[in-house]
């Protein structure tokens, strides 16, 4: 649910409710933290595959932050 919500919050998808494309960059960022935090929390307590899946979702958010935070 995170990461669909990071997802609408950069732009990369829409929101369900009205259907358009926003970006709220400081949302977005707040949600990739909150991931991260619970990633670190959570050390020790994750199957290798829960890992591994957490690690892509923020790979991927952190990537299309970067992207779309970039001026263009």
């Amino acid at each position: 649910m995170l990461y669909s919500d990071a997802l609408i919050q950069l732009g990369q998808a829409p929101d369900p409710v009205t259907g358009e494309r926003r970006q709220d960059l400081d949302q977005a960022r707040f949600t990739i933290d909150l991931l991260a935090m619970i990633r670190e929390k959570t050390e020790g307590n994750r199957t290798p595959e829960e890992s591994a899946v957490l690690d892509e979702i923020l790979t991927n958010l952190r990537m299309a932050f970067v992207r779309t935070s970039r001026p263009r």
